[in-house]
């Protein structure tokens, strides 16, 4: 009846979820966003942050020296893990370009830059603005003049877009650059290809002039080398080329200037550079074992030939919106590809 009741397995069971439970409290216990004491939370959120160190900082220990043990025993080390990124989980696209593609480059030769690229004749632009120009719109006109060989200002003034086109067709320029700007700050790019199209309307953000940008270079009059980088897609292909017409293709090497646009997540990145060689003096002792063993060593100057580049500006990023047929036209014009919200379902959903 009143018999103490031996430990059962039951009771071990129930012993072991108690303790995970008081682990799982403490655990919630420790994290700094449910304390309310800012200090105590920093001073919980410092150590955590510390023990997150520790760890990574022992696991790479650990792989360096099973690296080491490997190669002692001639064995292979292990094979190193690629980080997960956005760029390499995207989602599968049927559009991304292939070497082997032959309907693409077959259409490389009948496209509008076509007659540019194969150097039938020289790109040249006019550059102008919208109706309401701001402050910081001509300094950035005046350095894309500096960037684009053979380009061209004109002032808007209240001319329609329509008899720009017309005026420029009439003149032989090949392209035509209007920088739209919003509140005094340049906000967007409407590129217009002549004669015939196609049009590109691009967003315009994180403009940085060349006066902003700490131990800038000034560019030379030099023809500059185009590089242009991660234009996977056929969108992306084409966009390229569109991109690609707005420069001449013989550059000047001797200029060494470099523009580039790098394509990463659909934003497309432009630098400025121009390449540096600079030749520096590397100490070296060189010390003869055999006659000159309690001599002093000899210090020889040796020079070594130094690469680097000196960014010349602007810096801006520009992400494609829309792309139409043929030139600017607002009611009835027809768009190969035009951006819209609801095709943002996945972060790891690209266009070019």
């Amino acid at each position: 009846m009143g018999g103490k009741r031996k430990k059962g397995e039951s009771d071990v069971v129930g012993v072991g979820e108690g303790e995970e439970e008081q682990q799982q409290q403490k655990k919630r216990q420790m994290l700094p966003s449910l304390i309310k004491n800012k200090e105590k939370r920093s001073a919980v959120h410092a150590k955590l942050k510390h023990e997150k160190k520790l760890e990574k900082r022992k696991k790479l220990k650990a792989r360096d020296a099973a690296e080491k043990r490997a190669l002692e025993l001639g064995e292979e080390p292990p094979p190193k893990k690629i980080p997960r990124t956005i760029e390499n989980t995207r989602e599968f696209d049927e559009t991304v370009c292939k070497p082997d593609d032959e309907e693409l480059f077959a259409g490389n030769d009948a496209d509008e830059f076509s007659s540019i690229l194969k150097r039938e004749c020289t790109p040249k632009i006019l550059i102008t603005t919208c109706r309401f120009n701001s402050t910081r719109g001509p300094a950035f006109i005046s350095e894309l003049l500096s960037i684009i060989p053979n380009a061209h200002y004109y002032k808007r003034g209240t001319y329609d877009l329509k008899k720009i086109v017309e005026y420029a067709k009439s003149k032989d320029f090949t392209s035509i650059i209007v920088v739209h700007t919003n509140r005094r700050e340049p906000d967007a790019l409407l590129i217009i290809t002549l004669p015939d199209g196609p049009t590109a309307h691009f967003k315009l953000s994180n403009l940085v002039l060349r006066k902003d940008i700490k131990n800038h270079g000034n560019p030379t009059s030099h023809k500059p080398e185009l590089v242009l980088t991660n234009f996977t897609t056929r969108l992306g292909h084409r966009i390229g080329r569109f991109i690609q017409s707005l420069f001449p293709q013989d550059p000047n090497f001797r200029g060494r200037r470099v523009v580039t646009f790098h394509n990463q997540r659909d934003f497309i990145f432009f630098r400025h550079h121009r390449y540096i060689f600079e030749t520096k003096e590397i100490k070296q002792s060189n010390s003869d074992d055999k006659k000159f063993k309690d001599a002093k060593d000899e210090k020889i100057p040796q020079e070594k030939v130094i690469a680097r580049l000196q960014e010349c500006g602007p810096r801006f990023t520009l992400k494609l919106i829309s792309l139409q047929h043929g030139t600017f036209d607002t009611k009835g014009g027809e768009y190969e590809w035009v951006h819209k919200p609801e095709m943002d379902t996945s972060r790891r959903r690209f266009f070019l």
